[in-house]
């Protein structure tokens, strides 16, 4: 398995995820994605400060 695989757990999680979508109307879409994108960011500037705190550790 390569980095960029999932597990099985997370294909399940996400195929799950892709089943309850069929029924959102394009407006809770739309909302759904615009917070997914927010989450996403914050994780990522999350990663981006711990590694730059591991960083300046070393």
């Amino acid at each position: 398995m390569t980095t960029i695989d999932l597990t099985l757990e997370q294909l399940l999680r996400l195929r799950i995820y892709a089943c309850q979508a069929q029924s959102l109307s394009v407006e809770e879409a739309r909302v759904l994605l615009v917070e997914m994108m927010r989450q996403n960011t914050i994780k990522d500037n999350t990663i981006r400060n711990l590694l730059g705190t591991q960083t300046n550790v070393l």
